[in-house]
């Protein structure tokens, strides 16, 4: 049995332990009835035998006789017995049998119905002469004891299984308490509260030993974060440089006429292309970075509409490189998110692909919905990442073995991943074969 939850393991023990008492408080009642059982038939036995008498003394009178002195004894006063002859007449006794019992030891009960005996035991022998010889005592010192320990016992026992059912459901409601308030927590940390904390009680004890661990490595994870934003902000910077740089033309491109004024133009678009993609990374790091209101630009926008647009942005920049570049979107898909950060994903993937693959590649972007997610995918026919290499592909500043003569920080997919899980999705690598396939799932809630 799996324990999937806290309930289901709190349900668990208390089934066990439900089953353990009610079947420890059954084992000690049926022995202690045995016990007593024991204990009655050893005294009617010695009584049965001290009335029988030994071989020579069993003559009728002699029976009669104990029979009669026995019943005058105090010590035997709770003992019945009765005397009956070979048809069934009574001879001698102080009891009445409403039905013939048989030989040996039997129990009797009220049905029985043997004045002041409401439960005991029997013993049954034969004399000489075809007499036979009952002997009975009770079981219950007093009435109805077998019912009044019964009581005691599902009181006693009760009263374990109600504290322990009271402890669980403190034990279940302070453990749920403490991890509610850590997936509070972490639910706000998504949202974009870097700053929230998990509570940390002031009379200190595991649990809060638990919050400030917990508590220190979101710390930690900020500092990261911290060290990141700074990276990003010096490739930034770089990249600006080099823009700035590339935007000065060698006396080469200076040739005069028509020609050199289309190279020129050319030239010059693409590069306002290339910096209008890095303002939009830019733009995104910079609101990936600010921890306080990562959804606040969130609004209903189509999807569909929104890839269209960023392909034909960047479509001069895919011909430029010698690759193709098809959008494929069907119908408008209508999303709640923030529409400048999955455009900049999308950008992302596409440098990504155009980076990453030959001369020649074909890469589709396209849109695909069902009702309870949407697929935004980036494909290529390229030669793809290695299954055993795509997580680390994930990782920030992660760099593939086969990419490491390429220029750029492994930032790419590590902040498109952010972006996605900002946007509760999963982002995924997927074998195109041949190539490469980006799954962006981003739900629809």
């Amino acid at each position: 049995m799996r324990f999937r939850s806290l309930r289901t393991l709190t349900g668990a023990f208390l089934l066990a332990f439900l089953v353990a008492t009610i079947g420890t408080g059954v084992a000690i009642h049926s022995i202690t009835l045995q016990t007593i059982e024991r204990l009655v038939d050893r005294r009617i036995l010695v009584v049965s035998d001290a009335i029988a008498g030994v071989p020579g003394e069993r003559r009728p009178a002699d029976v009669f006789h104990r029979i009669d002195a026995a019943m005058r004894e105090r010590d035997t006063g709770d003992i019945g017995l009765l005397l009956v002859d070979a048809n069934g007449r009574r001879l001698r006794g102080n009891i009445t049998l409403s039905r013939r019992l048989p030989l040996g030891f039997s129990t009797i009960a009220r049905d029985d119905r043997i004045a002041g005996l409401s439960a005991g035991r029997a013993l049954v022998r034969t004399l000489d002469g075809g007499m036979t010889l009952t002997t009975v005592a009770e079981t219950e010192p007093f009435d109805d004891y077998n019912a009044a320990r019964t009581r005691i016992y599902l009181i006693g026992f009760g009263s374990i299984v109600l504290i322990v059912i009271g402890g669980m459901v403190f034990f279940v409601v302070t453990i749920g308490r403490r991890i509610g308030e850590t997936r509070r927590t972490v639910e706000a940390i998504i949202d974009g509260d870097m700053t929230r904390r998990v509570p940390i009680h002031p009379s200190g004890g595991e649990f809060a030993n638990q919050a400030m661990a917990f508590n220190r490595m979101l710390d930690r994870d900020l500092g990261l974060d911290g060290e990141h934003q700074q990276r990003l902000e010096r490739h930034r910077a770089r990249s600006a440089h080099a823009a700035r740089a590339a935007a000065q033309p060698a006396c080469a491109d200076c040739t005069p006429g028509r020609d050199g004024r289309a190279a020129r133009g050319s030239r010059s678009r693409n590069r306002d292309e290339r910096r209008a993609a890095r303002d939009v990374r830019g733009n995104a790091a910079d609101r990936r970075g600010r921890g306080g209101d990562r959804r606040a630009a969130f609004a209903s926008f189509d999807l569909a509409d929104l890839v269209r647009e960023v392909g034909d942005m960047i479509q001069p920049v895919v011909v430029d490189s010698g690759r193709q570049l098809d959008i494929v979107v069907k119908e408008p898909t209508q999303i709640v998110g923030d529409r400048q950060l999955l455009g900049q994903a999308m950008v992302n993937l596409i440098e990504n692909a155009i980076r990453h693959t030959p001369t020649g590649t074909r890469i589709e972007i396209g849109v695909v919905s069902t009702d309870v997610a949407t697929m935004l995918t980036v494909t290529d026919d390229g030669p793809g990442i290695p299954a055993d290499q795509r997580k680390l592909a994930l990782r920030r500043f992660g760099r593939l073995d086969i990419s490491r003569h390429d220029v750029g920080h492994g930032l790419g997919l590590a902040l498109i991943d952010a972006i996605v899980r900002l946007h509760r999705g999963t982002l995924s690598l997927e074998d195109a074969g041949p190539g490469l396939r980006v799954v962006l799932t981003l739900s629809r809630d």
